[in-house]
């Protein structure tokens, strides 16, 4: 589903990022990224520390997290007819033992092929999951079914972006230290940055923190190869807003309390279920599709709490239709002479 008024190019959303501003670890605390504070109104941009979030935080705001959490995605295996080596990432389960997924090398995967992974947390000596090609799409998506589907939590790695190189030593920093719901193939890396003794101070400062969940798949990190992005696919991820999340959102809505959505998922969930609802808010689970362009109109959150994101990439596009597409070119221009760290593990903006 797209919503916007105005056309773009891909092209517009292209900038260049020296390799060195690329964040290949995160930084400890969590707390202590960098922050870029970009005040739409006033057109100005402000630089701190994002424990000093709480500055820009007023009480009887609702701040609205994705509890999602990264499953164990990227499998490893061998292709039982030739021994040759093979990829899956899964995308979302689609019945019992069925999963969409990525797979590589996908003109060596056809209907048929069926792949030997081996499981077992750490030593990879448990029993052997096999998975066949029951079904073919476009751009490497297969649908995969998998012999034993119990022994996927032992067969599978955290997948990283490729564009990270450096193994971490604890993988559970490539998680929010809220994450709840297994289902994700790339964390929400805004909540990144928050730290336990951070949502205290928020919490005592009268800010009300509630959970949503949209687990990361296709639609947020796959890139944009058309020119004219209203061709790019628009996949589905599943996605869940509770009924005591619905009505405090929407009792902030009527009483003009801000909603401060961390990370562009939360931000496409919360305004895919306003549309959808046509503004009343209302509980939902179901699968979403939105793809927000510059000139769509936010009809539900006030402000957004978000990272670096890649050229060309629909978060990209997504807080250029939020903030406006040359407060973003100045904010990104400003961030690359200043040194920020960009992408998973870099620093945050907060978009007012």
């Amino acid at each position: 589903m797209w919503l916007y008024n105005v056309r773009v190019k891909t092209s517009d959303f292209e900038y260049e990022l020296p390799e060195e501003l690329i964040a290949q670890t995160p930084v400890e605390p969590r707390d202590s990224s960098r922050l870029m504070v970009l005040d739409r109104a006033k057109k100005l941009v402000h630089h701190c520390r994002f424990g000093d979030i709480l500055e820009y935080l007023s009480p009887g705001d609702v701040l609205v997290f994705n509890d999602s959490r990264v499953m164990p995605a990227r499998l490893y295996g061998r292709r039982e007819n030739t021994g040759g080596r093979a990829e899956v990432l899964l995308l979302r389960r689609s019945g019992d033992g069925l999963w969409q997924a990525l797979v590589k090398p996908a003109k060596r995967l056809l209907k048929g092929a069926r792949i030997e992974i081996q499981t077992g947390s750490e030593d990879k000596t448990g029993p052997t999951l096999l998975a066949e090609v029951v079904d073919t799409g476009a751009g490497g998506i297969r649908q995969l079914r998998f012999s034993d589907e119990s022994l996927l939590p032992t067969a599978g790695e955290t997948p990283l972006p490729p564009y990270i190189h450096t193994p971490l030593e604890n993988v559970e920093r490539y998680q929010t230290v809220y994450a709840t719901r297994d289902g994700s193939v790339a964390a929400p890396t805004a909540g990144l940055h928050f730290t336990p003794g951070l949502l205290d101070r928020i919490h005592q400062r009268g800010v009300k923190c509630c959970f949503v969940t949209l687990h990361v798949g296709l639609d947020t990190f796959r890139p944009v190869t058309e020119e004219d992005p209203i061709e790019h696919p628009v996949y589905h991820e599943y996605g869940i807003v509770s009924q005591e999340t619905a009505d405090e959102l929407k009792n902030a809505k009527q009483q003009g309390r801000r909603i401060v959505c961390v990370g562009t998922t939360t931000a496409r969930l919360l305004e895919y279920v306003f549309n959808k609802t046509r503004g009343n808010l209302d509980a939902f689970a179901g699968w979403v599709d939105l793809f927000i362009l510059p000139g769509y109109r936010f009809g539900c959150i006030d402000a957004l709490v978000t990272n670096f994101h890649l050229p060309r990439s629909t978060l990209l596009m997504l807080v250029s239709a939020f903030a406006g597409g040359e407060l973003i070119k100045r904010a990104y221009s400003t961030a690359i002479e200043q040194g920020y760290r960009f992408y998973s593990f870099g620093d945050a903006m907060l978009i007012l």
